[in-house]
């Protein structure tokens, strides 16, 4: 008879390949590492690929702060700038630190649980979904210099409608832009707005004028400011892809953290001057009912066409045709992150067993989740015809600031629970409490976006309506399908396709 002691085992499937020792019953199991993302990403290339995302912001969030903040826009835009970069330095340290998608939700998970993690998630795709919304509806809306019927409802509607319905397929075929077109995109477009911002300097800005506009307490309002202050983090749409990115930067740890530095400035200085032009060329003043508005109200779904609308005619002409053109590339190019950006959080959700595995299944072909770039995109497109760029603002800001408060408070529960966790980028400025640093501006971030959200469920009665809506279908989600896969409601559950430990083997 055989004597089976003798026979060597195959490798256990999806584990490694199994090294037999020099005497019979030796069996050591090597284990395969998961493979990494390639670390291909620069400063010039990370700084770009974000900069496309938020630097985009300022072609529809410009018009709807001011129609609230006044003669303040241009504080109010810096206040929420200071919160903007406080929110970059904290997904900064966080997805450096773990690298893998899923932005604050994946945080959320290493720091509190699946329950924690499924809310962030969650508010976080609601934000994705708006920005294919509001990207796309206002790329509509500058393509109406050239065809001024696209300035109306609903045909704006139909054509963002259109612009979503073809990159989801595009998606969906599994074709991907080229980074270094985008790139070129983003310098453009810093040049457009700089450009913009000299002229403004040259012909337009005048700070006695932006001095007159101010006129406290009555306009803005108390109301009126908290509400401006309360949108205004839409200029700043786009964050979350640093969290995208991080784990594929070279040398993060200083990468990120002169990304970010640059960035903020960057930001900060263009919506300074742009927001400066825009109120010079638009004063406040009182309508013939006695409420004071800003003629920028005119050009609400496409502000800065009305900045190049303004300019000396020498100029004006060659400059809003510029605009128009780069403005819907830009805006495109945002429509597209976003549809990316939601896929991957409902792949990432998936394979926690926080949603359905049928939303975030990947096409074997196309190697996409397809349901969820077709699902996610349709409810972009119903949003898109309501037509109305204050709605997906009130919406917006509903998410993202939910979102942000769970990214402060996981950074700073992870430097509390795991103080040894390798952090290529680590937040400066902290403070001692027990022997664990604390980040002051995760701290200072954290109650200030949840302060912010606070006022936007008190002033914004559409977006509290629809934000509350969506939480709950959410919930209802996620505890059916939970209790379907016998999974934990607060603990993490296993993810879909992971190994379990080998038993009896030993591990090299």
């Amino acid at each position: 008879m055989k004597d089976n002691s003798t026979e060597r085992p195959p490798a256990p499937s999806g584990i490694g390949r199994v090294r037999h020792g020099k005497h019979p019953g030796d069996v050591f199991i090597e284990v395969r590492r998961k493979p990494r993302l390639h670390r291909a990403i620069g400063l010039s290339g990370l700084f770009g690929t974000v900069y496309g995302d938020v630097g985009s912001s300022i072609y529809y969030a410009l018009g709807v702060v001011a129609i609230s903040a006044l003669g303040l826009t241009p504080a109010v835009l810096m206040l929420s700038g200071i919160l903007f970069l406080f929110t970059a330095l904290t997904y900064a340290e966080g997805t450096t630190a773990l690298p893998e998608a899923g932005g604050s939700g994946a945080f959320a998970r290493r720091a509190f649980n699946d329950w924690i993690s499924f809310f962030a998630g969650w508010m976080l795709m609601i934000d994705y979904i708006v920005t294919i919304a509001i990207s796309a509806f206002t790329a509509a809306n500058y393509f109406g210099h050239f065809f001024p019927m696209l300035k109306s409802w609903p045909e704006n509607s139909l054509v963002a409608v259109a612009v979503v319905a073809g990159l989801a397929f595009v998606n969906i075929l599994g074709l991907r832009p080229s980074s270094r077109l985008n790139i070129a995109l983003v310098l453009f477009d810093i040049a457009t707005q700089l450009s913009i911002a000299v002229l403004g300097i040259l012909f337009i800005i005048s700070f006695p004028n932006l001095i007159q506009n101010i006129h406290w307490g009555t306009a803005p309002t108390t109301s009126q400011l908290l509400f401006g202050i309360s949108i205004s983090m839409v200029a700043y749409t786009g964050i979350e892809t640093i969290a995208n990115l991080g784990s594929e930067t070279r040398n993060p740890g200083k990468n990120v953290r002169r990304a970010v530095l640059l960035l903020f400035g960057v930001v900060i200085a263009l919506y300074a001057l742009l927001s400066m032009t825009a109120l010079s060329a638009y004063p406040v003043h009182q309508d013939p009912s006695g409420q004071w508005v800003t003629g920028l109200a005119q050009y609400l779904e496409d502000p800065i066409m009305g900045i190049a609308y303004a300019m000396p005619a020498s100029v004006q002409h060659i400059l809003s045709f510029w605009v128009a053109i780069l403005a819907v590339t830009i805006l495109i190019v945002a429509t597209n992150a976003g549809i990316i950006g939601a896929s991957r959080l409902a792949y990432f959700m998936g394979q926690r067993q926080q949603l359905p595995s049928t939303v975030s299944h990947i096409s074997s072909r196309s190697r996409v989740p397809i349901n969820a770039i077709v699902i996610f995109s349709v409810i972009a497109c119903i949003l898109i015809t309501t037509g109305r760029v204050t709605f997906l603002v009130d919406l917006y800001a509903f998410g993202a600031m939910l979102t942000y408060t769970s990214a402060h408070a996981s950074i700073i529960a992870l430097r509390i629970k795991e103080p040894n966790l390798e952090r290529p980028f680590k937040i400066p400025l902290n403070i001692r409490i027990r022997q664990r640093d604390i980040p002051i501006t995760a701290v200072l971030g954290g109650l200030a976006t949840f302060v912010t959200w606070c006022v936007v469920v008190y002033t914004h009665e559409t977006g509290r309506i629809v934000g509350f809506a969506w939480i709950a279908v959410g919930l209802v989600i996620y505890l059916l399908y939970r209790w379907y896969r016998h999974q934990p409601i607060v603990g993490s559950g296993a993810s879909e396709g992971s190994s379990g430990p080998v038993a009896g083997g030993k591990t090299s």
